[in-house]
Formats: C-alpha cells, structure tokens, sequence
C-alpha cells in the first residue's frame, strides 16, 4: 500500500474547478471523508462528475487506477478532487534558487547579454557576501563563470562591468502556472495547461 501511495498525487481543484494545489492520497481521503472534498470521476473529456465520499468508496476499481487495500475492500485512489468549500486561487512565488534565478533572468549573463546553457552560469553575488550581501532575489544574478571569476569580491562596477537589468524579486503567479503534470496523469491535463 505505501509504494502506491508513494507514487500516486492528487490535484485539488477549488469549487471553480481551477487547479490549486496537489495533496498526496492520504491527505486526499481525509478531505473527502470529512466532506471538505469531492473526488473527480473521470472517463474521458466528456464524462467529469463530482463523487462525495460514501459513493467514492463503493466505485469500482479500473485497471488503469490506483487502488489502497482496507479492511472494507479496495478503494480507489482519486486523481483529480474538488475543495468544495474553497475559491480562492492562492499566488505563489518561485523559491529563491538558482534555478529560478537562470529562469528570472531568462538564461542571460546579467552582465554580457550572452544567452547561457545550465553549465556555462552560475549564480552572482552583485553585493559579494564577503562584503555583506545576502542571498536575495535583488542581489542574485545570473552570470557567465567566467565573468562572476573575473568579477570576484568585488562590486560590478569596480570589476568595469555593469548590469543590464536591476535585480527585482518575481511577481507572485497564481498556483496553477507551478503545478506540474510531472507523472503524465492523463485527467490532470483537463485542468492545466501543458
């Protein structure tokens, strides 16, 4: 039971339909059975219908679902739910990494407006923390290793470079833009864009 519970997510929807979060299928189960959610049965685009949790459990396992074995039979494991009490679209922001650093800065050396792959950048220091500067969005930037070796402990300006673009924090994006269909789900794709 565990490696499916391991593998399986769930995508939880608010009551507008509109993707917000993802829960594992515990997290899932409790929803439904205290009525905070209702699962998706799902068999095609055109056949999407709400399950409360009395119904849910007495659904027939497919063969292409997940199932959790229970003293009570199996019961399916829900790919898609439904907050019904819940409309709201929360906003989130990237965390603070390199990654979301290189995304930020659209892969460009800060300094050369060179487009970069992965392995040629790394992340710079503009305020060295050597010197003080801590790791935020307005003092991180993407640059070349050549130029950030070249740059060292010292200021952009004191190196004779100079930025293209002031560092800012990234705008918080609803929910839905960083949820990910990273295991395919095939009835996710009817509520996030690919």
């Amino acid at each position: 039971m565990s490696d499916i519970l391991n593998k399986a997510i769930v995508l939880v929807l608010n009551r507008n339909w509109q993707a917000v979060n993802v829960r594992t299928p515990q997290e899932a189960f409790c929803m439904m059975a205290t009525n905070v959610a209702t699962a998706l049965e799902i068999e095609g685009e055109n056949h999407v219908r709400a399950v409360t949790w009395d119904e849910w459990i007495a659904l027939p396992i497919r063969p292409q679902d997940y199932a959790v074995q229970t003293v009570h039979g199996p019961i399916r494991v829900p790919t898609v739910i439904v907050a019904v009490n819940y409309a709201k679209v929360p906003k989130k922001r990237s965390k603070l990494c390199a990654r979301s650093i290189r995304e930020r800065d659209d892969n460009r050396c800060q300094y050369t407006g060179r487009v970069l792959p992965p392995d040629e950048g790394s992340l710079d220091h503009v305020l060295p923390r050597s010197r003080g500067g801590k790791n935020s969005w307005d003092n991180l930037v993407w640059s070349s290793k050549e130029v950030n070796a070249r740059k060292g402990n010292r200021l952009p300006h004191e190196a004779g470079l100079k930025l293209l673009a002031t560092p800012r924090t990234p705008k918080e994006l609803p929910a839905t833009a960083a949820i990910r269909n990273a295991h395919g789900v095939p009835e996710w794709r009817l509520f996030l864009r690919e």
